[in-house]
């Protein structure tokens, strides 16, 4: 049976149901879940968020021993799922790395992800063990660049030529 995009068919021969007005209407689509501004379901977030916290207790803990990992700071920034919530993608900040160091960091938590991942499936309740993949956060860096670029003495001079705003009253 064919139905048209975006619609659920009605009932079939003459038989009307208490919600469809009259012969022609069909039921409305069900829209499934409650979605963010990024598109992401609550659900989703919430179990990312989850994943961060107990991301950022294992690394500042120190339960995983690796070299690399102990002679660094291990920022957690966020956790993205997947809507299956079977794969999650961490993004990481080691604090004052160089970037040498951060894909060292990088190297030695893509190895022990597997360790990880049992972490995970025992401290966040849910139905599958997400696989778990770290790269490192651009963020920093991008705010970084925007602080300097709003420094410079160009914009500066534009931020001191500009009048201030006037007032305006009702009287």
């Amino acid at each position: 049976m064919r139905h048209r995009p975006g619609k659920l068919p009605g009932h079939p021969a003459r038989r009307h149901h208490r919600n469809l007005r009259n012969r022609r209407a069909s039921a409305p689509a069900v829209k499934r879940g409650h979605s963010s501004a990024d598109g992401r379901s609550v659900r989703t977030l919430k179990v990312g968020e989850a994943m961060r916290h107990v991301l950022a207790d294992v690394l500042a803990r120190g339960d995983i021993r690796d070299d690399v990992l102990d002679k660094h700071i291990v920022s957690v920034s966020e956790v993205r799922v997947s809507p299956d919530l079977r794969h999650a993608t961490a993004f990481i900040m080691p604090v004052g790395a160089t970037p040498a160091d951060q894909e060292a960091v990088l190297r030695a938590l893509n190895s022990h992800a597997r360790q990880l991942k049992g972490e995970l499936a025992r401290r966040v309740n849910t139905k599958y063990a997400a696989d778990i993949h770290f790269k490192v956060d651009d963020s920093y860096a991008e705010a970084a660049r925007i602080d300097a670029l709003l420094r410079t003495p160009k914009v500066a001079r534009d931020l001191e030529d500009r009048a201030p705003p006037r007032i305006l009253d009702d009287e």
